[in-house]
C-alpha cells in the first residue's frame, strides 16, 4: 500500500472527529503516537487534555460550561505495563481492565459497542502499542454500527507486528463533516512518519481544521533501551498554551 501524507489527509477533511496516529519513525528508533480531539458544540469545544500518572485525560476548561460529561471526558491515553493504550472513549478504561485479566484486545472490547449519540453513532477507535525486547509492534480497532443501523455493531481489528521505519496508520471517526455523520470506513490510511516530535506535533496541529480541532497529544517512545519507558511528548490545547515535558 503506498503511503500518504498524514498531514495532506488531514487538511482536505473539516472534521475527521477525533484520530488516532501509530507508526515508526523514519530512523526506526523510536515508536509514534498521536491523538486528536476535534468538536462542533460548545460542550465538545469546552475541554482540554491535562497530564496523568500514566497518561492524559479529558477535563473541561470551564466547568461550568460543562453541561453532559457523558461521552467527552475520559482518559484517552494509559500505559500498563510494556503497553500503551489509545482510544476516543472510555474505552480506554475498558482495555486497560481486560489487559490485567489476561484479555485480548478483541476480548477486552468484546461487550462494548459504538457511541449512543443517535444519529451519528460516533465509532469507537482503539490503538495499542506493545514494547518487548527493544521493539514494539501495534493494533488499531474500531466498532461502528452497520450503516448507520443501531441494530448491528461491526468489529475490525488491524494488527501490525512488524512497523517499519517510516510508515504509521491513520484511524479516525468521520468521514467529514455533515448530518448525520458518516463513520469512518476501510482500512487504517497507510502514512509516512518522516518528521521528529515537535515537528510531527506543530505540523499535525496545523493540519487540523481551524474552527473545529480542540487538543493534540504527540508521544516519542524510544525504542533503543528495550523498555518502552523512555519517552518524549507535546501536548497542545487549543484553550491554553502549548505544554512540553
Amino acid at each position: 500500500m503506498e503511503k500518504s501524507s498524514l498531514y495532506e489527509e488531514l487538511r482536505g477533511n473539516r472534521y475527521p472527529g477525533r484520530g488516532i496516529v501509530l507508526g515508526r519513525s523514519e530512523d526506526g528508533k523510536k515508536a509514534m503516537l498521536a491523538y486528536f480531539i476535534m468538536g462542533r458544540s460548545e460542550n465538545s469545544r469546552n475541554r482540554i487534555f491535562s497530564r496523568t500518572e500514566d497518561g492524559i485525560r479529558t477535563e473541561a476548561f470551564d466547568p461550568a460550561k460543562l453541561s453532559d460529561p457523558s461521552l467527552i471526558i475520559y482518559a484517552p491515553v494509559r500505559r500498563l505495563e510494556n503497553r500503551l493504550i489509545v482510544s476516543n472513549g472510555d474505552q480506554t478504561d475498558t482495555i486497560y481492565e481486560g489487559f490485567r485479566r489476561g484479555l485480548s484486545l478483541s476480548e477486552a472490547l468484546g461487550a462494548r459497542e459504538f457511541e449512543p449519540d443517535a444519529p451519528n453513532y460516533t465509532p469507537r477507535i482503539s490503538g495499542v502499542l506493545r514494547f518487548a525486547d527493544g521493539d514494539f509492534s501495534y493494533q488499531l480497532s474500531i466498532l461502528k454500527s452497520d450503516r448507520m443501523n443501531p441494530d448491528q455493531c461491526l468489529r475490525f481489528y488491524f494488527n501490525y507486528a512488524t512497523p517499519l521505519p517510516g510508515e504509521g496508520h491513520l484511524i479516525h471517526t468521520y468521514l467529514g463533516d455533515g448530518n448525520p455523520l458518516q463513520s469512518f470506513c476501510g482500512e487504517p490510511k497507510c502514512i509516512a512518519v518522516s518528521d521528529e516530535l515537535d515537528t510531527f506535533a506543530a505540523k499535525l496541529w496545523d493540519a487540523l481544521d481551524p474552527e473545529n480541532k480542540i487538543s493534540l497529544y504527540v508521544r516519542e517512545t524510544d525504542l533503543t533501551d528495550g523498555t518502552g519507558k523512555n519517552y518524549r511528548e507535546v501536548l497542545i490545547n487549543r484553550n491554553e498554551k502549548k505544554q512540553e515535558a
